[in-house]
């Protein structure tokens, strides 16, 4: 998967996206969802990185509360691109917002 079948991907979910943060002149409503990558964990041989795999953070924020229905359309949109991921949840009180991280290695074949 290339960089940018990765953001291409995120954009499928139908919200606004970003790379690792909105800029604050262009700040979004919640439902809006910020991706990056949180470090690499390549596959390395002869003395070269032989594999780029990339750790994948995708953030869903929504309005204070879950939403059952945008996470099955991320989940969907992920399962379509035959993507692995970890899920974890919290509520963000003093921003009223709820955020789901998905969390997924992937392999980069070009940048």
């Amino acid at each position: 998967m290339t960089t940018k079948q990765v953001a291409d991907m995120v954009a499928e979910f139908g919200i606004p996206s970003a790379y690792y943060q909105f800029n604050k002149d262009t700040a979004t409503a919640p439902p809006f969802t910020c991706f990056f990558f949180t470090m690499n964990n390549d596959a390395i041989a002869d003395n070269s990185n032989y594999v780029k795999i990339e750790h994948l953070a995708i953030e869903v924020y929504t309005a204070a509360v879950k939403d059952f229905e945008l996470e099955r359309t991320v989940e969907d949109v992920l399962a379509s691109h035959e993507m692995v991921w970890t899920k974890s949840e919290a509520s963000i009180d003093s921003e009223q917002l709820y955020e789901v991280i998905y969390e997924m290695d992937v392999i980069i074949t070009e940048v």
